[in-house]
């Protein structure tokens, strides 16, 4: 008789000390995947087919309770307003943004320059250092002479604010004088020149001719 125990006797152990005896028989199906994966198996594909399977966090899933449906609506009603605001405008009394031109379509900038009955004792040269501190210096189309009025389309604005016309405005006793002393015409082409609100005279403002051209081309470096 012999101390050794029978093969029955071990196998009968090894049952008892296996701990997923207790466990249910694997399925065939991923039995037979595993072992084809094992006997295929590359290094280079370990690592992902590891993260793959067996992630290194626990995956969290959360329904969408009432609080989310209520969050979500609330985001669409503000999407909803911002839309409306950017595509209808705000409020009609809301302020201009700022650069915007205050002048209506249709309307005209009008320049006014005072004008006298002529001129009153000597005139010196005109220079040209003189006319380039004029506030205002353009050339235009004389278009109407009456009302006490001379009416000019300007062309090219030298010096001042570009506007769409430009109104000499005289006493009706003193239009004369005022037309003496540049000669105003309908139709022809001047130079002017003011500052302080008031016509330059004194060569400064005239008709069309190569001396005004040249020296406005000089006072204001054309």
């Amino acid at each position: 008789m012999t101390d050794q125990p029978s093969d029955d006797e071990l196998r009968a152990a090894l049952r008892r000390a296996d701990p997923a005896a207790d466990l249910p028989p694997a399925d065939p199906t991923r039995v037979a995947r595993l072992l084809e994966e094992a006997m295929s198996h590359h290094p280079s594909t370990e690592t992902e087919r590891d993260t793959l399977e067996t992630p290194s966090e626990p995956i969290i899933r959360t329904g969408r309770g009432p609080l989310t449906w209520v969050l979500a609506a609330a985001a669409a009603v503000v999407i909803a307003g911002v839309g409306g605001i950017a595509v209808f405008g705000g409020d009609d009394d809301s302020s201009p943004v700022a650069g915007s031109s205050t002048v209506q379509p249709g309307d005209e900038t009008v320049t006014t320059i005072r004008a006298g009955s002529g001129v009153d004792g000597r005139c010196m040269t005109p220079t040209a250092d003189r006319l380039a501190a004029a506030d205002i210096a353009f050339s235009g189309t004389v278009t109407s002479l009456e009302g006490g009025i001379v009416t000019l389309d300007p062309g090219d604005f030298y010096a001042g604010k570009a506007t769409d016309v430009v109104e000499i405005e005289a006493p009706s006793s003193d239009l004369s004088g005022l037309v003496e002393s540049v000669d105003f015409r309908a139709g022809q082409r001047y130079y002017v020149a003011a500052t302080g609100g008031d016509l330059m005279l004194c060569g400064y403002s005239g008709a069309d001719s190569p001396d005004i051209e040249q020296l406005y081309a000089t006072a204001f470096n054309q």
